[in-house]
């Protein structure tokens, strides 16, 4: 019988193998992730789990006056209207906006909500480019994707991905611009 107190040692079912359980308490199993979580709560410094800021006491939603409405804001279909305090430094505007509202006109447990809403943010980028473009200004793609500071923090990383993505293209280049598929003789 497996004691907490005890250590013993046995043999797996061949026979060949020793398993050696020692006490549990006094062991130190620190190095495990997670280790300890069901562990009694008196023994536990951190339960109920401390929260980072701490809550405010004596803080309530019910003296919040509503935010007036100067742009169209978008809120869930399982929730009844916006809440008291939203943000609105980009409304929804072009065709994002409109892809947009179609996402929120599905529940946010179907998988089309957040498919559709990535691909509004898909077009939203290229809005933005376009609409730099037609205000004279040449955006600085790899700036923005953040290659400068890659290359800085993450050398490696960033040739390992400029590698893959260059063997990609060649090898889909090579697959594209072959006149005739070959044939499988047997």
């Amino acid at each position: 019988m497996d004691t907490p107190n005890t250590a013993f040692t046995e043999r797996d079912h061949s026979g060949q193998h020793q398993i050696t359980r020692a006490n549990t308490e006094t062991a130190d199993h620190s190095h495990i992730k997670g280790w300890g979580a069901d562990l009694d709560h008196k023994n536990r410094p951190a339960y109920p789990m401390e929260r980072t800021p701490p809550r405010l006491e004596g803080a309530h939603e019910h003296g919040l006056v509503d935010q007036p409405l100067k742009v169209k804001v978008f809120h869930s279909t399982e929730r009844p209207g916006v809440t008291p305090i939203f943000g609105t430094s980009t409304p929804p505007s072009g065709l994002s906006g409109m892809i947009r509202e179609a996402a929120y006109k599905l529940s946010e447990n179907d998988i089309r909500h957040w498919l559709i809403l990535m691909f509004a943010d898909r077009v939203n980028v290229v809005e933005g480019i376009g609409a730099d473009l037609m205000q004279g200004r040449i955006p600085n793609i790899f700036a923005e994707m953040g290659l400068n500071a890659e290359w800085k923090h993450n050398r490696a990383g960033l040739i390992r991905k400029v590698a893959i993505a260059s063997t990609l293209a060649g090898v889909t280049y090579m697959l594209l611009r072959r006149k005739q598929p070959r044939s499988y003789r047997r």
